[in-house]
């Protein structure tokens, strides 16, 4: 249609309002390229999907939707047989976690399906993996953390960091909080340099404490030592950090083996979620 009349019966106005109860960028898009069709089959079709939408919508509210990114680098990464990042995993759990509460808002006992034969066809077309996005969603608590129970090795690896830590600690503050140190610490904090636990010292009392220096200050005034007797404990607890990036390695390649079985499925998923969350988008502004 010629895009003067479609300006004159205000459709892009109406795509606007559309877009406005699109909650994602791909649903704000697929609205945006929206244009009037001549063929009367698909034309019927799009009507009915969108009064399908209005009916289950009336009938059982609005189902959820989480936020899932594209998929595209995912699923070259799965291809290739290397790890997802915990954010990418947690992506494609979304994705999987989002097809089972769409199935099951869907099979609700008061809904007949046969009311919905277009949309039916989308719900049944969801595949879901309780069991995988269960494991994912356990194993990552966010993009930036894993949980501790992950594995039995990374949490007795992360106990024995803390436990050392802790010890490293109070070893340090002993000694700034000693009588015999007051004059040469220059505050009482311990903090950390290049990786490990040293505590300031003023620069005129350097050679006071057996140790290593790991920086100054920028005036010069503050040295900031690891004394010896913490010298080896340092060096235990980075050996302990360097476990644990191995082990979070291994449990990242873990999770993305188990789904690389499910690539085509995952796609499809994004493509039919998109699609259902469209409609339900249309069906808000009636």
């Amino acid at each position: 249609m010629n895009n003067y009349y479609l300006k004159k019966l205000e459709f892009y106005k109406i795509l606007e309002i559309l877009k406005n109860f699109c909650s994602t960028i791909s649903g704000k898009e697929i609205a945006s390229n929206l244009l009037p069709s001549n063929d009367k089959e698909q034309v019927v079709k799009i009507l009915s999907e969108t009064e399908e939408a209005i009916s289950l919508s009336y009938r059982n509210s609005f189902p959820s939707f989480y936020n899932f990114s594209d998929i595209t680098t995912e699923i070259k990464i799965l291809e290739s047989g290397t790890s997802l990042s915990t954010k990418s995993l947690l992506n494609l759990a979304y994705i999987l976690k989002n097809a089972e509460d769409l199935k099951k808002y869907f099979n609700k006992d008061f809904l007949d399906s046969s009311s919905y034969p277009i949309l039916s066809g989308y719900f049944e077309a969801l595949y879901s993996n309780k069991s995988i996005s269960d494991r994912i969603l356990s194993c990552i608590l966010d993009e930036n953390t894993i949980d501790d129970n992950a594995s039995k090795t990374l949490n007795t690896i992360r106990r024995k960091s803390r436990n050392l830590e802790q010890n490293i600690r109070n070893k340090l503050n002993d000694m700034i909080h000693s009588s015999k140190f007051s004059k040469i610490i220059q505050e009482n904090i311990i903090t950390i340099r290049n990786d490990r636990f040293v505590i300031p010292i003023k620069e005129e009392y350097r050679s006071q404490i057996k140790g290593f220096i790991h920086d100054i200050s920028n005036a010069g005034s503050t040295v900031f030592i690891e004394p010896i007797s913490v010298f080896e404990m340092n060096n235990e607890l980075n050996r302990l950090k360097l476990d644990e990036e191995l082990e979070i390695e291994k449990i990242l390649y873990g999770l993305s083996s188990l789904l690389i079985p499910y690539i085509e499925e995952l796609v499809s998923n994004t493509l039919v979620i998109r699609k259902i969350r469209f409609y339900i988008c249309k069906s808000k502004i009636f």
